[in-house]
């Protein structure tokens, strides 16, 4: 991008600036509402930072859990080729925050909540941390971080990035904002041919457009307490467990259908159920049944009922290292689908619906390998998930990971880096 900055984004910068006060009275409303703590708004405003690492800095930018955790993945993947390098991670929502908490990324990695889009605050964001290579995951865009780190002229890359036609059609009408900012990275990383096509149409450049799949198969495996782990495995013993991960109203009781007809061969079969909205907690136990134990409620170990809901965030990790097969959610309700890979890179074979737009060609590839089954009915589910039981042993998740075209990308961000320093 020129540093010449175009009328549209100037304009913008002005209105953003004049409405400090407005910013100000929403981040305040979202900190009464929870959605906000008073260490998150002294982030956003730049208030007190840490100092920053010595060194070269790699800055990664995402929204939601999903995208955050995907850019941890694909960060790790540089850190392994580049152990000089620091890590920046700012979010947008405070459980994105959270998740990468738990991740414990190690002392390369600090978190920041991402700063207010006003001039004076992106630079005084900009002036400390001095990132040597920005990374936009997806279409979280906000047009006055993205032209101030061009003006500087730091290499930034749009990675992970999806736009459907609905997409594209909200936001032709802000055209003559994002053709200055998507002409201006140095490389954009589509996961299908439909983005590519409609990033140009938005203003991308097509000679710096990558088809390259999404990155979230490079998620690193989600954490889990290993003392809870151990006290859930003395509790098991051998009962074989399965999940409903993220799920969504419908998808609990077709995974209950299911979980009746493993019921009639295995009686000691237990299904643990993650609803997507950790709020939902009380009514998935409902159609579970009388006495079903609830997480948020206190109930910390299954006891001997047939179903256990998991009603609290962060803790996929512990359900898919309980688990050998994982019924992913968001597939057969209208939502799209939801993240395969982090139940395969714990060893679970996932089952899924059909409708997995969010996720069309990672599904495709997994039911290539035969790592995920497409499933319609409760019948298909249930011989599914016994069929998993019965192998042998787990699923190989080794070949879910970056594939020879993700690493030569990984190659091309190491090219915008400064040179390791020569030890």
């Amino acid at each position: 991008m020129s540093t010449d900055t175009p009328r549209a984004l100037r304009l913008y910068g002005r209105l953003f600036e004049a409405l400090t006060p407005l910013w100000q009275w929403w981040l305040r409303q979202r900190l009464q509402r929870g959605k906000e703590t008073l260490v998150s708004l002294d982030q956003r405003w730049m208030r007190l930072p840490p100092p920053r690492p010595e060194g070269t800095l790699v800055w990664g930018h995402a929204v939601g859990v999903g995208e955050a955790l995907a850019l941890a993945g694909l960060l790790k993947r540089l850190a392994e080729q580049r152990p000089d390098l620091h890590f920046l991670i700012t979010t947008t929502a405070r459980t994105s925050g959270q998740a990468l908490a738990q991740q414990q990324l190690g002392p390369a990695f600090t978190h920041w909540f991402a700063p207010v889009d006003t001039p004076s605050n992106v630079a005084r964001f900009l002036h400390h941390w001095k990132p040597d290579l920005a990374l936009w995951c997806e279409m979280d865009l906000w047009p006055g971080l993205i032209q101030a780190t061009a003006a500087r002229g730091v290499p930034h890359v749009l990675v992970n990035a999806r736009l459907n036609a609905r997409s594209l059609a909200k936001r032709r009408w802000g055209r003559v904002l994002y053709a200055p900012l998507l002409t201006g990275f140095d490389a954009v990383w589509a996961q299908n041919a439909e983005t590519a096509s409609h990033l140009q149409a938005l203003g991308a450049q097509p000679e710096r457009i990558d088809i390259t799949g999404t990155i979230k198969a490079m998620v690193p495996p989600l954490s889990a307490d290993s003392a809870e782990l151990t006290r859930w495995h003395e509790a098991l013993g051998d009962r074989p467990v399965w999940v409903l991960a993220s799920s969504h109203p419908g998808e609990e009781e077709l995974a209950l259908a299911a979980h009746r007809l493993l019921r009639l061969r295995r009686p000691d079969a237990l299904l643990i159920l993650a609803p997507r909205d950790a709020q939902r907690g009380h009514t998935v136990a409902g159609l579970c049944g009388p006495d079903t134990p609830q997480r948020s409620q206190g109930a910390t170990l299954p006891s001997h009922a047939a179903c256990y809901v998991a009603d609290t965030m962060g803790e996929l990790g512990l359900w898919y290292r309980l688990s050998r097969v994982a019924m992913v959610g968001g597939s057969w309700a209208p939502v799209g689908g939801h993240n395969p890979f982090e139940a395969t890179a714990l060893g679970n074979s996932v089952l899924h619906g059909p409708q997995v737009a969010n996720f069309s060609e990672s599904y495709a590839d997994l039911d290539a390998q035969g790592l995920a089954v497409l499933a319609h009915s409760a019948e298909q589910i249930a011989a599914t998930v016994a069929e998993v039981w019965a192998a042998a042993s787990a699923p190989d998740s080794s070949d879910v990971g970056p594939t020879e075209r993700a690493a030569a990308h990984i190659q091309q961000l190491l090219k915008l880096l400064p040179p390791a320093p020569v030890a």
